[in-house]
């Protein structure tokens, strides 16, 4: 057993092995092996240890890789609140908000993301769809944000 683990002479209850180091590298290689579930579950201990922008960033990937959307984006707004040049923060988040249908604040996300860094083909594609829905509601005198009534979930 890792002495990284004892506090006061006890073993922390599910704590990770190791240093706080470690579990992030144990993090991101689950979530680039496609384990988002695990991933998240460790970046969120993590986080306890250490709230720094790349774990953040880790975490908010992690959730939204495993469609949660939500707990993404309120992650991701933490990042970009600490982080506001960072234009990846503000994909992700705009990528979340998308999701969850929140099209004005996706757009304003995914926006600043471009603006920032227009070289990214991705973040251009994503803000021209998130246009184009919103084009379409005001067009059908739809609501800007969330689902339409009658037509269940996009």
């Amino acid at each position: 057993m890792s002495s990284d683990n004892v506090s006061d002479g006890a073993l922390s209850p599910g704590a990770p092995v190791g240093s706080p180091y470690d579990w992030y590298l144990r993090a991101t290689e689950l979530l680039n092996s496609g384990n988002s579930n695990a991933a998240a579950i460790l970046f969120a201990r993590l986080r306890e240890e250490d709230s720094s922008p790349a774990v953040l960033e880790g975490h908010g990937r992690a959730l939204f890789d495993g469609k949660r959307y939500a707990d993404a984006a309120e992650v991701l707004q933490e990042l970009v609140e600490l982080s506001p040049d960072n234009d990846y923060a503000h994909f992700a988040l705009g990528l979340s908000l998308w999701r969850l249908q929140e099209f004005v604040r996706a757009r304003d996300h995914l926006a600043m993301a471009f603006v920032m860094r227009p070289d990214r083909s991705e973040y251009g594609t994503a803000l021209a769809q998130v246009k184009a829905t919103l084009r379409s509601r005001i067009e059908g005198g739809m609501p800007l944000n969330g689902p339409i009534k009658g037509q269940g979930s996009l």
